[in-house]
Protein backbone atom coordinates (compact mmCIF):
# COMPACT_ATOMS: atom_id res chain seq x y z
CA UNK A 1 0.00 0.00 0.00
CA UNK A 2 1.79 3.37 -0.73
CA UNK A 3 1.68 5.83 2.01
CA UNK A 4 -0.04 8.36 2.36
CA UNK A 5 1.60 12.19 3.02
CA UNK A 6 0.58 15.83 1.64
CA UNK A 7 2.18 17.42 -0.65
CA UNK A 8 4.99 19.18 0.32
CA UNK A 9 4.44 22.68 0.86
CA UNK A 10 6.03 24.83 -1.71
CA UNK A 11 5.72 28.76 -2.36
CA UNK A 12 5.70 29.70 -6.18
CA UNK A 13 5.17 25.84 -7.15
CA UNK A 14 3.63 26.58 -10.14
CA UNK A 15 6.17 28.48 -11.48
CA UNK A 16 8.35 26.13 -13.11
CA UNK A 17 5.64 23.13 -12.61
CA UNK A 18 5.35 20.53 -15.20
CA UNK A 19 1.42 19.69 -16.09
CA UNK A 20 0.21 16.88 -17.48
CA UNK A 21 -3.53 16.79 -18.74
CA UNK A 22 -5.93 14.24 -17.87
CA UNK A 23 -8.87 13.94 -20.63
CA UNK A 24 -10.88 11.63 -18.58
CA UNK A 25 -12.70 9.96 -21.16
CA UNK A 26 -9.80 8.89 -22.77
CA UNK A 27 -7.05 7.97 -19.84
CA UNK A 28 -8.38 4.42 -18.31
CA UNK A 29 -11.45 2.84 -18.14
CA UNK A 30 -12.05 1.60 -14.68
CA UNK A 31 -15.48 -0.17 -14.82
CA UNK A 32 -15.07 -2.01 -18.18
CA UNK A 33 -17.63 0.50 -19.94
CA UNK A 34 -15.41 1.47 -22.84
CA UNK A 35 -15.15 5.13 -21.36
CA UNK A 36 -12.32 6.48 -19.44
CA UNK A 37 -13.63 7.59 -15.34
CA UNK A 38 -12.04 8.64 -12.03
CA UNK A 39 -11.55 5.04 -11.36
CA UNK A 40 -9.03 4.51 -14.44
CA UNK A 41 -7.65 8.21 -13.35
CA UNK A 42 -6.94 6.93 -10.10
CA UNK A 43 -5.26 3.41 -10.74
CA UNK A 44 -2.91 4.67 -12.93
CA UNK A 45 -1.72 7.98 -10.86
CA UNK A 46 1.58 5.96 -10.10
CA UNK A 47 2.30 6.00 -13.52
CA UNK A 48 2.19 9.92 -13.56
CA UNK A 49 4.08 10.30 -10.55
CA UNK A 50 6.70 7.98 -12.21
CA UNK A 51 6.71 10.19 -15.22
CA UNK A 52 7.86 12.99 -13.04
CA UNK A 53 5.10 15.35 -13.36
CA UNK A 54 3.88 17.91 -10.55
CA UNK A 55 0.57 18.26 -11.51
CA UNK A 56 -1.99 17.25 -13.34
CA UNK A 57 -5.19 18.92 -14.82
CA UNK A 58 -8.73 17.17 -15.44
CA UNK A 59 -11.10 18.16 -18.18
CA UNK A 60 -14.28 18.09 -17.37
CA UNK A 61 -15.79 15.49 -15.16
CA UNK A 62 -19.20 17.48 -13.93
CA UNK A 63 -22.84 16.51 -14.38
CA UNK A 64 -23.43 16.89 -18.27
CA UNK A 65 -25.45 16.03 -21.01
CA UNK A 66 -22.41 15.47 -22.93
CA UNK A 67 -23.62 17.65 -25.67
CA UNK A 68 -19.71 19.03 -26.03
CA UNK A 69 -17.99 16.56 -24.06
CA UNK A 70 -18.59 17.55 -20.67
CA UNK A 71 -17.79 21.52 -21.16
CA UNK A 72 -21.76 21.62 -21.20
CA UNK A 73 -21.92 21.61 -17.54
CA UNK A 74 -25.77 20.60 -15.45
CA UNK A 75 -24.31 20.63 -12.14
CA UNK A 76 -20.53 22.03 -10.94
CA UNK A 77 -20.94 19.93 -7.64
CA UNK A 78 -21.84 16.90 -9.44
CA UNK A 79 -19.90 13.92 -10.97
CA UNK A 80 -21.53 12.65 -14.07
CA UNK A 81 -22.32 9.16 -13.35
CA UNK A 82 -20.35 7.96 -16.39
CA UNK A 83 -16.96 9.15 -14.57
CA UNK A 84 -17.99 8.28 -11.54
CA UNK A 85 -19.16 9.83 -8.12
CA UNK A 86 -18.26 12.62 -5.68
CA UNK A 87 -16.67 10.32 -3.00
CA UNK A 88 -14.84 8.73 -6.77
CA UNK A 89 -13.60 12.52 -7.11
CA UNK A 90 -12.59 13.20 -3.78
CA UNK A 91 -10.42 9.81 -3.55
CA UNK A 92 -8.24 11.07 -6.79
CA UNK A 93 -7.84 14.62 -4.96
CA UNK A 94 -6.48 11.99 -1.55
CA UNK A 95 -4.74 9.60 -3.91
CA UNK A 96 -2.80 12.12 -5.71
CA UNK A 97 -1.68 14.11 -2.86
CA UNK A 98 -0.42 10.86 -0.98
CA UNK A 99 1.50 10.53 -4.19
CA UNK A 100 2.86 14.03 -4.51
CA UNK A 101 1.09 15.17 -7.47
CA UNK A 102 -1.35 18.25 -7.36
CA UNK A 103 -4.90 18.86 -9.10
CA UNK A 104 -6.47 20.99 -11.08
CA UNK A 105 -9.55 21.16 -12.10
CA UNK A 106 -11.40 22.13 -15.02
CA UNK A 107 -13.74 24.94 -14.30
CA UNK A 108 -16.63 25.85 -17.18
CA UNK A 109 -18.15 29.61 -16.49
CA UNK A 110 -19.01 31.36 -19.86
CA UNK A 111 -21.61 28.66 -20.37
CA UNK A 112 -23.32 25.64 -18.59
CA UNK A 113 -26.14 23.25 -19.73
CA UNK A 114 -29.15 24.13 -21.29
CA UNK A 115 -29.95 21.75 -18.53
CA UNK A 116 -28.79 23.42 -15.95
CA UNK A 117 -31.55 23.89 -13.01
CA UNK A 118 -31.03 27.72 -13.86
CA UNK A 119 -31.69 27.59 -17.54
CA UNK A 120 -34.60 25.51 -16.87
CA UNK A 121 -36.28 27.23 -14.94
CA UNK A 122 -35.48 30.47 -17.00
CA UNK A 123 -37.52 28.53 -19.94
CA UNK A 124 -40.46 27.27 -18.08
CA UNK A 125 -40.99 30.56 -16.64
CA UNK A 126 -41.31 32.70 -19.69
CA UNK A 127 -40.17 36.11 -21.38
CA UNK A 128 -40.11 38.42 -17.39
CA UNK A 129 -38.79 35.85 -16.12
CA UNK A 130 -35.63 37.06 -13.27
CA UNK A 131 -33.97 33.72 -14.49
CA UNK A 132 -33.47 34.95 -17.56
CA UNK A 133 -31.44 37.69 -15.93
CA UNK A 134 -28.55 35.34 -15.50
CA UNK A 135 -27.93 34.76 -19.18
CA UNK A 136 -28.45 36.70 -22.40
CA UNK A 137 -32.34 36.07 -23.55
CA UNK A 138 -33.01 38.71 -26.55
CA UNK A 139 -36.26 39.85 -28.53
CA UNK A 140 -35.59 39.22 -32.16
CA UNK A 141 -35.27 41.63 -35.17
CA UNK A 142 -37.46 41.76 -37.80
CA UNK A 143 -41.45 42.55 -37.53
CA UNK A 144 -41.98 39.61 -35.50
CA UNK A 145 -38.90 38.94 -33.83
CA UNK A 146 -37.60 36.12 -36.76
CA UNK A 147 -34.30 37.17 -36.86
CA UNK A 148 -31.52 36.97 -33.99
CA UNK A 149 -30.61 40.12 -32.22
CA UNK A 150 -27.95 40.53 -33.38
CA UNK A 151 -25.14 38.94 -36.33
CA UNK A 152 -22.82 37.05 -33.74
CA UNK A 153 -21.38 33.57 -35.04
CA UNK A 154 -21.06 30.56 -32.90
CA UNK A 155 -17.58 29.28 -32.59
CA UNK A 156 -19.48 25.68 -33.78
CA UNK A 157 -20.60 27.33 -36.83
CA UNK A 158 -24.16 28.98 -37.63
CA UNK A 159 -25.98 31.82 -35.28
CA UNK A 160 -24.60 32.31 -32.01
CA UNK A 161 -28.62 32.83 -31.42
CA UNK A 162 -31.14 30.17 -30.73
CA UNK A 163 -35.14 31.24 -30.72
CA UNK A 164 -37.37 29.07 -28.04
CA UNK A 165 -40.92 28.67 -28.96
CA UNK A 166 -41.81 31.70 -26.60
CA UNK A 167 -40.31 33.81 -29.28
CA UNK A 168 -37.46 35.15 -27.44
CA UNK A 169 -33.75 34.43 -28.79
CA UNK A 170 -30.83 33.37 -25.78
CA UNK A 171 -26.93 33.80 -26.54
CA UNK A 172 -24.87 31.03 -27.11
CA UNK A 173 -21.21 31.55 -28.45
CA UNK A 174 -20.74 27.55 -28.64
CA UNK A 175 -23.51 24.97 -28.73
CA UNK A 176 -27.02 25.72 -28.55
CA UNK A 177 -26.86 23.58 -25.84
CA UNK A 178 -24.63 25.73 -24.02
CA UNK A 179 -26.24 29.10 -22.84
CA UNK A 180 -23.47 32.00 -22.09
CA UNK A 181 -23.90 32.98 -18.17
CA UNK A 182 -24.70 37.00 -18.10
CA UNK A 183 -22.07 38.05 -15.92
CA UNK A 184 -22.96 41.31 -15.63
CA UNK A 185 -25.75 39.80 -12.92
CA UNK A 186 -25.03 39.72 -9.52
CA UNK A 187 -25.98 35.51 -8.74
CA UNK A 188 -24.17 34.66 -11.21
CA UNK A 189 -20.83 36.04 -9.92
CA UNK A 190 -21.45 34.63 -6.43
CA UNK A 191 -22.55 31.27 -7.73
CA UNK A 192 -19.58 30.71 -9.20
CA UNK A 193 -17.17 32.39 -6.15
CA UNK A 194 -19.59 29.45 -3.99
CA UNK A 195 -18.58 27.12 -6.78
CA UNK A 196 -14.57 27.76 -6.09
CA UNK A 197 -15.12 26.92 -2.56
CA UNK A 198 -16.77 24.15 -3.18
CA UNK A 199 -14.13 22.12 -5.20
CA UNK A 200 -11.26 24.12 -2.80
CA UNK A 201 -13.10 22.69 0.51
CA UNK A 202 -12.68 19.42 -1.31
CA UNK A 203 -8.66 20.11 -1.96
CA UNK A 204 -8.06 20.90 -5.17
CA UNK A 205 -4.80 22.84 -5.64
CA UNK A 206 -6.08 24.87 -8.87
CA UNK A 207 -8.60 25.76 -11.94
CA UNK A 208 -8.39 25.53 -15.29
CA UNK A 209 -10.53 28.71 -16.11
CA UNK A 210 -12.34 27.73 -19.58
CA UNK A 211 -13.16 30.08 -22.30
CA UNK A 212 -11.34 33.11 -19.71
CA UNK A 213 -11.45 35.72 -22.18
CA UNK A 214 -15.70 35.32 -22.88
CA UNK A 215 -17.16 35.83 -19.37
CA UNK A 216 -17.98 39.68 -20.25
CA UNK A 217 -19.73 40.62 -23.51
CA UNK A 218 -19.68 44.49 -24.80
CA UNK A 219 -22.41 46.74 -23.39
CA UNK A 220 -25.61 46.79 -26.02
CA UNK A 221 -24.13 43.24 -27.39
CA UNK A 222 -22.91 45.39 -30.84
CA UNK A 223 -22.88 43.59 -34.69
CA UNK A 224 -19.79 42.75 -35.37
CA UNK A 225 -20.66 43.97 -39.11
CA UNK A 226 -19.03 41.10 -41.46
CA UNK A 227 -18.98 36.98 -41.02
CA UNK A 228 -16.49 34.33 -40.76
CA UNK A 229 -15.69 36.01 -37.09
CA UNK A 230 -13.86 32.69 -35.97
CA UNK A 231 -11.17 34.10 -38.17
CA UNK A 232 -10.46 36.87 -36.00
CA UNK A 233 -10.24 34.66 -32.50
CA UNK A 234 -6.89 35.70 -31.61
CA UNK A 235 -6.45 38.63 -33.64
CA UNK A 236 -8.16 41.11 -32.71
CA UNK A 237 -10.32 42.99 -30.06
CA UNK A 238 -13.96 41.30 -30.57
CA UNK A 239 -17.33 42.21 -28.81
CA UNK A 240 -17.73 38.32 -27.24
CA UNK A 241 -14.34 38.28 -26.17
CA UNK A 242 -11.57 39.96 -23.50
CA UNK A 243 -13.41 43.09 -22.74
CA UNK A 244 -11.72 44.64 -20.16
CA UNK A 245 -14.94 43.59 -17.60
CA UNK A 246 -13.40 39.88 -16.93
CA UNK A 247 -10.25 41.57 -14.87
CA UNK A 248 -12.58 42.36 -12.19
CA UNK A 249 -14.21 39.27 -11.78
CA UNK A 250 -10.58 37.14 -11.57
CA UNK A 251 -9.59 40.03 -9.07
CA UNK A 252 -12.51 38.71 -6.75
CA UNK A 253 -12.01 35.02 -7.61
CA UNK A 254 -8.08 35.74 -6.28
CA UNK A 255 -9.60 36.86 -3.55
CA UNK A 256 -11.04 33.57 -3.09
CA UNK A 257 -8.05 31.23 -3.53
CA UNK A 258 -5.87 33.17 -0.91
CA UNK A 259 -7.76 32.58 1.24
CA UNK A 260 -6.38 28.88 0.82
CA UNK A 261 -3.30 27.55 1.96
CA UNK A 262 -1.29 26.07 -0.20
CA UNK A 263 -0.88 27.91 -3.32
CA UNK A 264 -3.91 27.23 -5.08
CA UNK A 265 -3.95 28.67 -8.59
CA UNK A 266 -5.71 29.75 -11.62
CA UNK A 267 -4.90 28.93 -15.19
CA UNK A 268 -6.74 31.26 -17.46
CA UNK A 269 -7.61 30.05 -21.27
CA UNK A 270 -7.22 33.06 -23.11
CA UNK A 271 -7.20 33.40 -26.78
CA UNK A 272 -6.72 37.39 -27.07
CA UNK A 273 -5.10 39.20 -29.74
CA UNK A 274 -1.45 39.67 -28.74
CA UNK A 275 0.89 38.29 -25.13
CA UNK A 276 0.48 41.66 -24.07
CA UNK A 277 -3.16 41.12 -23.32
CA UNK A 278 -2.53 38.28 -22.28
CA UNK A 279 -0.35 39.06 -19.78
CA UNK A 280 -3.64 41.75 -18.07
CA UNK A 281 -4.80 38.60 -17.20
CA UNK A 282 -2.00 37.55 -14.69
CA UNK A 283 -1.23 40.25 -12.85
CA UNK A 284 -0.54 39.68 -9.68
CA UNK A 285 -3.52 40.51 -7.91
CA UNK A 286 -5.67 38.38 -10.68
CA UNK A 287 -4.50 34.91 -11.96
CA UNK A 288 -1.60 32.97 -12.30
CA UNK A 289 -1.17 31.86 -15.31
CA UNK A 290 -2.13 31.13 -18.66
CA UNK A 291 -1.71 29.21 -21.53
CA UNK A 292 0.49 30.43 -24.39
CA UNK A 293 -1.35 29.71 -27.88
CA UNK A 294 1.16 32.18 -29.64
CA UNK A 295 3.79 29.45 -28.92
CA UNK A 296 1.49 26.59 -29.22
CA UNK A 297 0.34 28.32 -32.96
CA UNK A 298 4.33 29.04 -34.12
CA UNK A 299 5.70 27.31 -36.68
CA UNK A 300 8.84 24.89 -36.48
CA UNK A 301 11.12 27.69 -37.96
CA UNK A 302 14.26 28.75 -35.99
CA UNK A 303 13.27 32.65 -36.71
CA UNK A 304 9.83 31.96 -35.48
CA UNK A 305 10.53 30.38 -32.25
CA UNK A 306 12.99 32.70 -31.38
CA UNK A 307 10.77 35.50 -31.92
CA UNK A 308 7.95 33.89 -29.88
CA UNK A 309 9.98 33.41 -27.10
CA UNK A 310 11.33 36.38 -26.94
CA UNK A 311 7.60 37.69 -27.27
CA UNK A 312 6.37 35.50 -24.31
CA UNK A 313 8.84 36.18 -22.44
CA UNK A 314 8.99 39.66 -22.35
CA UNK A 315 5.25 39.85 -21.98
CA UNK A 316 5.09 38.18 -18.83
CA UNK A 317 7.83 39.80 -17.06
CA UNK A 318 6.07 43.14 -15.93
CA UNK A 319 3.82 40.84 -14.02
CA UNK A 320 6.15 38.46 -12.68
CA UNK A 321 4.03 35.65 -14.42
CA UNK A 322 5.79 33.06 -15.51
CA UNK A 323 5.52 31.91 -18.81
CA UNK A 324 3.94 28.75 -20.13
CA UNK A 325 4.50 26.35 -22.97
CA UNK A 326 3.02 23.98 -24.64
CA UNK A 327 2.42 21.82 -27.93
CA UNK A 328 -0.69 19.95 -27.66
CA UNK A 329 -4.30 19.57 -26.09
CA UNK A 330 -7.73 18.27 -26.46
CA UNK A 331 -8.76 21.02 -28.74
CA UNK A 332 -5.68 20.51 -31.57
CA UNK A 333 -4.23 18.26 -33.52
CA UNK A 334 -1.06 16.69 -31.23
CA UNK A 335 2.06 17.96 -32.30
CA UNK A 336 3.61 14.34 -33.72
CA UNK A 337 1.10 15.47 -36.58
CA UNK A 338 0.65 18.96 -36.46
CA UNK A 339 4.54 19.63 -36.85
CA UNK A 340 4.70 18.41 -40.01
CA UNK A 341 8.34 15.86 -39.31
CA UNK A 342 6.89 12.93 -37.46
CA UNK A 343 8.29 11.77 -34.33
CA UNK A 344 11.60 13.31 -34.66
CA UNK A 345 10.48 16.75 -34.71
CA UNK A 346 7.80 16.11 -32.11
CA UNK A 347 10.31 14.64 -29.53
CA UNK A 348 12.95 17.72 -30.53
CA UNK A 349 10.22 20.26 -29.98
CA UNK A 350 9.68 18.49 -26.76
CA UNK A 351 13.10 19.06 -25.06
CA UNK A 352 13.11 22.83 -26.91
CA UNK A 353 9.76 23.21 -24.35
CA UNK A 354 11.22 21.57 -21.35
CA UNK A 355 14.47 23.82 -21.36
CA UNK A 356 12.13 27.35 -21.77
CA UNK A 357 12.07 29.39 -18.44
CA UNK A 358 8.67 28.49 -17.08
CA UNK A 359 6.12 26.14 -16.88
CA UNK A 360 4.80 23.71 -19.28
CA UNK A 361 1.67 21.53 -20.10
CA UNK A 362 1.81 18.46 -21.47
CA UNK A 363 -1.43 16.23 -23.11
CA UNK A 364 -2.09 12.73 -22.29
CA UNK A 365 -0.21 9.87 -24.74
CA UNK A 366 2.19 13.07 -26.18
CA UNK A 367 4.78 11.20 -24.11
CA UNK A 368 4.27 8.12 -25.93
CA UNK A 369 4.44 10.03 -29.43
CA UNK A 370 1.16 9.25 -29.92
CA UNK A 371 0.38 10.88 -33.58
CA UNK A 372 -3.11 12.47 -34.36
CA UNK A 373 -5.49 9.71 -35.39
CA UNK A 374 -7.08 11.10 -38.66
CA UNK A 375 -8.74 8.33 -40.36
CA UNK A 376 -11.67 8.18 -38.17
CA UNK A 377 -15.03 7.24 -39.79
CA UNK A 378 -17.91 9.52 -39.77
CA UNK A 379 -20.25 7.59 -37.53
CA UNK A 380 -17.99 7.51 -34.57
CA UNK A 381 -17.24 11.06 -34.75
CA UNK A 382 -18.30 13.19 -31.27
CA UNK A 383 -16.95 16.42 -31.72
CA UNK A 384 -20.27 19.20 -31.92
CA UNK A 385 -18.85 21.18 -34.82
CA UNK A 386 -18.43 18.40 -36.91
CA UNK A 387 -21.90 18.78 -37.46
CA UNK A 388 -22.29 21.96 -38.33
CA UNK A 389 -21.57 24.24 -40.98
CA UNK A 390 -18.97 27.48 -41.10
CA UNK A 391 -17.76 26.73 -37.35
CA UNK A 392 -14.61 25.11 -36.17
CA UNK A 393 -12.82 21.99 -37.80
CA UNK A 394 -14.88 19.40 -35.74
CA UNK A 395 -11.79 16.99 -36.21
CA UNK A 396 -11.30 17.35 -32.41
CA UNK A 397 -11.85 13.60 -31.94
CA UNK A 398 -8.21 12.89 -33.76
CA UNK A 399 -6.54 13.68 -30.41
CA UNK A 400 -9.23 12.48 -28.38
CA UNK A 401 -8.95 8.27 -29.21
CA UNK A 402 -7.86 6.55 -25.81
CA UNK A 403 -4.57 5.83 -24.36
CA UNK A 404 -2.82 2.48 -25.07
CA UNK A 405 -1.18 1.12 -22.16
CA UNK A 406 -0.66 -2.57 -22.54
CA UNK A 407 -0.76 -5.51 -25.39
CA UNK A 408 -0.97 -6.23 -28.86
CA UNK A 409 -4.29 -4.97 -29.99
CA UNK A 410 -6.65 -2.65 -29.21
CA UNK A 411 -8.16 -1.68 -26.44
CA UNK A 412 -4.48 -2.27 -25.72
CA UNK A 413 -5.48 -1.90 -21.70
CA UNK A 414 -7.64 0.65 -21.83
CA UNK A 415 -10.73 -0.87 -20.33
CA UNK A 416 -12.05 -4.33 -20.67
CA UNK A 417 -15.23 -2.79 -22.63
CA UNK A 418 -13.45 -1.89 -25.79
CA UNK A 419 -12.58 2.11 -26.18
CA UNK A 420 -15.80 4.76 -27.44
CA UNK A 421 -13.46 6.01 -29.87
CA UNK A 422 -11.66 2.88 -32.20
CA UNK A 423 -7.81 2.93 -31.42
CA UNK A 424 -5.31 2.25 -34.56
CA UNK A 425 -4.47 -0.92 -35.57
CA UNK A 426 -0.61 0.12 -35.37
CA UNK A 427 -0.30 1.23 -31.58
CA UNK A 428 1.49 -2.25 -30.37
CA UNK A 429 4.43 -0.80 -30.34
CA UNK A 430 3.32 2.59 -28.71
CA UNK A 431 1.83 1.15 -25.62
CA UNK A 432 3.31 2.26 -22.62
CA UNK A 433 4.04 -1.45 -22.24
CA UNK A 434 6.29 -1.53 -24.74
CA UNK A 435 8.43 1.47 -24.59
CA UNK A 436 8.87 0.87 -20.64
CA UNK A 437 12.64 0.33 -20.41
CA UNK A 438 13.45 0.96 -23.94
CA UNK A 439 16.01 3.72 -23.62
CA UNK A 440 15.43 5.07 -26.85
CA UNK A 441 11.58 5.30 -26.44
CA UNK A 442 9.76 8.05 -26.72
CA UNK A 443 8.13 7.68 -23.22
CA UNK A 444 11.53 7.12 -21.66
CA UNK A 445 13.09 10.18 -22.82
CA UNK A 446 9.87 12.22 -21.48
CA UNK A 447 11.05 10.36 -18.17
CA UNK A 448 14.59 11.48 -17.84
CA UNK A 449 13.86 14.83 -19.79
CA UNK A 450 11.25 15.59 -16.49
CA UNK A 451 13.85 13.83 -14.22
CA UNK A 452 16.74 16.26 -14.87
CA UNK A 453 14.04 19.46 -15.41
CA UNK A 454 13.71 18.73 -11.40
CA UNK A 455 17.10 18.63 -10.28
CA UNK A 456 19.48 20.51 -12.85
CA UNK A 457 20.05 24.04 -11.67
CA UNK A 458 19.42 25.33 -15.23
CA UNK A 459 16.21 23.99 -15.84
CA UNK A 460 12.41 25.40 -14.39
CA UNK A 461 11.64 28.36 -12.99
CA UNK A 462 13.14 32.02 -14.63
CA UNK A 463 12.63 34.38 -16.95
CA UNK A 464 14.64 35.39 -19.64
CA UNK A 465 17.56 33.28 -22.05
CA UNK A 466 21.01 34.05 -23.58
CA UNK A 467 20.72 33.55 -27.01
CA UNK A 468 23.84 32.45 -28.28
CA UNK A 469 25.02 32.52 -31.92
CA UNK A 470 24.17 29.55 -34.44
CA UNK A 471 24.04 28.37 -37.94
CA UNK A 472 20.97 29.51 -40.01
CA UNK A 473 18.19 27.44 -38.93
CA UNK A 474 19.35 27.00 -35.56
CA UNK A 475 18.09 27.69 -31.98
CA UNK A 476 20.98 27.90 -29.05
CA UNK A 477 20.30 29.49 -26.10
CA UNK A 478 22.31 28.93 -22.27
CA UNK A 479 20.22 28.87 -18.97
CA UNK A 480 21.65 30.12 -15.85
CA UNK A 481 22.80 27.33 -14.14
CA UNK A 482 25.69 26.20 -16.76
CA UNK A 483 23.10 24.02 -19.42
CA UNK A 484 23.14 25.32 -23.61
CA UNK A 485 20.38 23.89 -25.54
CA UNK A 486 20.86 23.18 -29.52
CA UNK A 487 18.00 23.28 -31.60
CA UNK A 488 18.34 22.34 -35.59
CA UNK A 489 14.92 23.11 -36.48
CA UNK A 490 16.30 21.88 -40.86
CA UNK A 491 16.57 18.67 -42.33
CA UNK A 492 19.84 18.80 -42.78
CA UNK A 493 22.30 17.78 -40.56
CA UNK A 494 24.67 20.96 -39.44
CA UNK A 495 27.72 20.96 -37.63
CA UNK A 496 28.39 22.44 -34.16
CA UNK A 497 31.37 22.94 -31.95
CA UNK A 498 29.88 21.05 -28.53
CA UNK A 499 29.71 23.89 -25.66
CA UNK A 500 30.29 21.10 -23.35
CA UNK A 501 28.95 17.36 -22.64
CA UNK A 502 25.80 16.08 -23.73
CA UNK A 503 23.12 15.89 -21.30
CA UNK A 504 20.29 14.61 -22.64
CA UNK A 505 19.29 14.63 -26.83
CA UNK A 506 16.49 13.81 -28.85
CA UNK A 507 18.07 11.61 -31.09
CA UNK A 508 21.63 9.82 -31.01
CA UNK A 509 24.15 12.29 -32.01
CA UNK A 510 27.47 11.52 -32.62
CA UNK A 511 31.34 13.66 -31.70
CA UNK A 512 32.72 14.19 -35.17
CA UNK A 513 36.37 15.93 -34.71
CA UNK A 514 35.70 17.14 -31.70
CA UNK A 515 32.94 18.93 -32.82
CA UNK A 516 28.93 17.59 -33.25
CA UNK A 517 27.10 16.66 -36.41
CA UNK A 518 23.72 17.56 -35.27
CA UNK A 519 21.39 15.87 -36.82
CA UNK A 520 18.22 17.44 -38.70
CA UNK A 521 15.19 17.85 -36.29
CA UNK A 522 17.47 17.23 -33.12
CA UNK A 523 17.51 19.07 -29.60
CA UNK A 524 20.64 18.62 -27.71
CA UNK A 525 20.90 19.21 -23.83
CA UNK A 526 24.73 20.07 -23.24
CA UNK A 527 26.04 20.83 -19.80
CA UNK A 528 28.98 23.17 -19.79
Amino acid sequence: MTPQHDVTPATDWWRDAVIYQVYPRSFADGNGDGMGDLAGIRSRLPYLRDLGVDAVWLSPFYASPQADAGYDVADYRAIDPMFGTLPDAEAVIRDAHGLGLRIIVDLVPNHCSDQHAWFRRALAEGPGSTLRERFHFRKGRGENGERPPNDWESLFGGPAWTRVPDGEWYLHLFAPEQPDFNWDHPAVRDEFRSVLRFWLDLGVDGFRVDVAHGLVKAPGLPDMGHGEQLRLLGNQVLPFFDQDGVHDIYRSWRTVLDEYAGDRIAVAEAWTPTVERTARYLRPDELHQAFNFHYLNTDWDAAALREAIDTSLDAMRPVSAPTTWVLSNHDVVRHTTRLGGGLDRARAATLLMLALPGSAYLYQGEELGLPEVTDLPDEVRQDPSFFRDAGQEGLRDGCRVPLPWSGDAAPYGFGAGGSWLPQPADWAALTVEAQTGDPDSTLELYRTALSLRRTHPALGAGASVEWLDAPAGVVAFRRPGGLVCTVNTTAAPVRLAAPGRVLLSSRRVEPFDGDFALPGDTTVWFEE
